[in-house]
């Protein structure tokens, strides 16, 4: 399952196809869990924002550190498939953020709104950073330990 059959496509396989299924249900029963017990202050949107930043953070350690394990095959495809593109995929969530912000600016909180979305764009860009600079951490620090 790990190898793809001559030149089709990854998108082309049941077996990565299920691989990304299934960790796309799991990461959305985390965002759902996570939603409901991270409070929302005033209806603002913190849980979102919680879940966003948490999974660009978590995404970009995830790929830096399969980046520089080698080519994307084997276990690393498996891995990035089924935990980045799956679990951490229906995670993190676009289409909430987007209507939070549609929520915010409705109810006349313009300022809240601006916030919202700059605290999300800036922030998961920083969190990805963060999660790529964790990642190559890692990598550094691992093979330091070999002889």
């Amino acid at each position: 399952m790990t190898t793809t059959e001559g030149t089709r496509p990854v998108h082309l396989h049941w077996g990565f196809i299920g691989l990304v299924a299934a960790g796309g249900v799991l990461g959305a029963l985390a965002r759902y869990g996570l939603g409901l017990v991270i409070p929302a202050p005033g209806a603002w949107p913190l849980p979102t924002l919680v879940i966003n930043l948490s999974g660009a953070l978590a995404l970009g350690a995830l790929l830096e550190a399969l980046s520089r394990g080698g080519p994307d095959a084997g276990s690393r495809r498996v891995l990035r498939l089924a935990l980045g593109t799956g679990f951490l995929g229906a995670y993190t969530t676009y289409s909430t953020l987007a209507l939070d912000a549609v929520h915010l600016f409705i109810a006349g909180a313009a300022t809240a709104a601006a916030g919202y979305l700059a605290a999300s764009l800036l922030g998961g860009a920083a969190a990805t950073t963060v999660g790529i600079w964790l990642g190559a951490w890692h990598h550094r620090r691992a093979r330091g330990r070999q002889p």
